[in-house]
């Protein structure tokens, strides 16, 4: 091969080499600091507000984590849905190595409340079952 093709085939490697090493700094830096949330603005319309329901008697009013290292934190269910994770922005904080960034959202679907999995890696389990 003449020199200016191996000159081609090493410049070509490196690029790749440093896609692929670019592309592992992007991924460890969104799993330890979370995904970038797009910023939203805040809108002045009555209609475009919701309001934040009011309990009734005997509807949970609050999350509390009842076993584990976290034992003991609790956020309240008026500010649904809830954020569970290891990321600074979770209602719930997980101090825990296998729990993801954003782990789970807690959320109300009529009088019914659901966990819902946001793509952990480890998965989300309730009472054992995932």
């Amino acid at each position: 091969m003449s020199e200016v093709t191996l000159l081609l085939i090493r410049f070509l490697y490196l690029a790749v080499l440093w896609i692929f090493v670019l592309s592992c700094i992007s991924v460890i830096r969104s799993d330890m600091f979370g995904a970038r949330a797009p910023r939203t603005k805040a809108t002045k319309d009555k209609k475009a507000r919701t309001k934040t329901p009011k309990a009734k008697r005997g509807d949970p009013k609050e999350l509390v984590v009842t076993d584990g290292d976290d034992r003991g934190q609790a956020a309240s269910l008026a500010q649904a849905p809830l954020l569970i994770g290891r990321g600074s922005d979770a209602a719930i904080g997980l101090n825990d190595d296998y729990a993801s960034t954003r782990h789970a959202r807690v959320g109300q679907s009529g009088s019914q409340w659901f966990i819902e999995d946001l793509g952990s890696t480890n998965g989300t389990y309730v009472n054992n079952h995932g």
